[in-house]
C-alpha cells in the first residue's frame, strides 16, 4: 500500500521462550478504523504493544515511512495514542487533569497551565467520550465504566496520528460501548488510523473498515467484515456459526451457536 501510515513486515514476538507472534505483515493508511479480533491467547494485545514499540520484536515497523526503532521515545509518544487493557488510574486527580496528561507528549507538563491549543484538545476529547459533567470529579470516585471513558479521553487528547486501543469497550454498558465505538469511528475522519482490539465481533463488524483476525499468533484473515468474518473463519477460528443481516444499512454479524 503506497503512502502507508503504519506498516509492519514479518513481525515476530517471542515471550518467555514462546513465539507469540509469527510473521505478521500489515499496512494501513490514515482514515481507517481497524478491528483486531481473535480467540483468547491469539496474540492481539502483544501485536498492539509491538506496533507501539512496547515489546521487543523481529521484523520491521515503519511509522510514516520512518523505522519505529529510529524514533526517540518522545516522538513515539506523539505518534501513538495507546490505551492498554484494563487501564486503571490510582491517583486521586480530577478528571480534567487526568485527560490533560495526554498533552504531555506535546509539551504540556502542568495540567493547570495548558496552552489554548491544549485546552481545545482536552475539551474535544472529553466531549467525544461524554465526560464533561465529570470534569471536576476525582477519578478515584468514579465507576469502572466512567474511568474507562476517562482513560480513552486521555488517549484522544494526545491527538496522535495513530490510536491503539486494547478492549476500550470492556466493562461499559451497551449504550457507552456504542458511543465509544462511534467516537472511535469518527476519529479517522480527522486523518487518524485507529486500531482497536475487541472480543465483540458484532461491534467490530458494525464499525470497522477492516478486520484483522489473529489465531495462534498468525494473521489468518484480513479484509472487510464480510470477508474477514466469513462462515469459514467463524467456524475454524472462533468455533461458532453467525447470524448475518443488514440493519439500517449496516452489516450485522452476531455469533450464534457453537460448532
Amino acid at each position: 500500500m503506497n503512502g502507508a501510515l503504519l506498516r509492519a513486515d514479518k513481525l515476530g514476538v517471542t515471550l518467555s521462550g514462546r513465539a507469540v507472534l509469527k510473521d505478521v505483515s500489515l499496512s494501513f493508511s490514515s482514515q481507517h478504523l481497524v478491528a483486531l479480533v481473535g480467540p483468547n491467547g491469539a496474540g492481539k494485545t502483544t501485536l498492539l504493544r509491538a506496533l507501539a514499540g512496547l515489546v521487543p520484536s523481529t521484523g520491521s515497523i515503519e511509522v510514516g515511512g520512518e523505522l519505529l526503532s529510529s524514533l526517540p521515545l518522545r516522538e513515539r509518544a506523539r505518534r501513538f495514542g495507546y490505551l492498554p487493557q484494563g487501564h486503571v488510574v490510582h491517583w486521586p486527580l480530577q478528571v480534567r487533569d487526568i485527560v490533560a496528561l495526554g498533552r504531555y507528549p506535546r509539551g504540556a507538563t502542568d495540567p493547570a497551565r495548558l496552552s489554548p491549543d491544549d485546552e481545545i484538545a482536552v475539551t474535544r476529547a472529553m466531549q467525544a467520550t461524554d465526560i464533561m459533567t465529570l470534569a471536576a470529579r476525582r477519578v478515584t470516585e468514579l465507576s469502572g465504566g466512567e474511568r474507562s471513558r476517562v482513560a480513552l479521553a486521555r488517549v484522544l487528547a494526545v491527538e496522535a496520528p495513530i490510536v491503539l486501543a486494547d478492549e476500550p469497550t470492556a466493562s461499559l454498558d451497551p449504550r457507552f460501548q456504542i458511543d465509544v465505538m462511534k467516537n472511535l469511528r469518527s476519529t479517522p475522519d480527522r486523518g487518524v488510523l485507529v486500531i482497536v482490539v475487541t472480543h465483540d465481533l458484532a461491534l467490530a463488524a458494525r464499525f470497522a473498515d477492516t478486520i484483522l483476525v489473529l489465531s495462534n499468533g498468525r494473521l489468518v484473515a484480513q479484509g472487510t467484515p464480510e470477508q474477514a468474518l466469513s462462515e469459514t473463519v467463524m467456524a475454524d477460528v472462533f468455533k461458532v456459526t453467525a447470524y448475518r443481516a443488514d440493519y439500517q444499512r449496516e452489516q450485522v454479524i452476531v455469533p450464534w451457536a457453537g460448532v
